[in-house]
């Protein structure tokens, strides 16, 4: 029989979560795996792994890739590299992942997005521009395209 965590416990583990995701935003273009995150953090990559999707709603893989394909948002919007420098530039090592990823998000691949970003955007703030093209979060994005304002 296990007992259930005292509240000191809890809190320690929520720390210990804070700081796995916060070096995932720091660190996104870097190769990270769950099992290195868990390492680092001095726990298992099972208990890493649960703990994390219960505190933040989805998997240290969903959330790393999310934090990815914003970053990649960003970096189409202003137009001067390519679908794949920017599929490496932000720590995708395989351009197909990375589009299908990238069109579960946002709901139109990557080179679409591109252009359509770089009309759509033109003469907006970064940071409104940044607002009003974040990808969905723990849910896929509708079938039908979707327009970026």
């Amino acid at each position: 029989m296990t007992s259930k965590p005292d509240a000191a416990q809890r809190m320690s583990d929520l720390r210990r979560l804070r700081r796995v995701r916060d070096r995932i935003d720091r660190e996104y273009a870097q190769p990270l795996d769950v099992e290195a995150l868990a390492r680092d953090a001095h726990i298992s990559a099972g208990h890493l792994s649960r703990q994390f999707r219960l505190a933040y709603g989805e998997s240290v893989y969903s959330y790393l890739m999310t934090r990815r394909i914003e970053r990649a948002m960003a970096l189409l919007r202003i137009g001067e590299l390519s679908v794949t420098e920017v599929c490496f530039a932000v720590g995708c090592s395989s351009l197909g992942t990375f589009s299908t990823r990238f069109t579960e998000l946002v709901g139109m691949p990557p080179s679409a997005y591109k252009r359509e970003a770089e009309e759509e955007t033109a003469g907006m703030p970064a940071c409104v521009a940044k607002q009003v093209t974040r990808p969905i979060r723990n849910r896929e994005a509708p079938a039908a395209s979707r327009k970026l304002s």
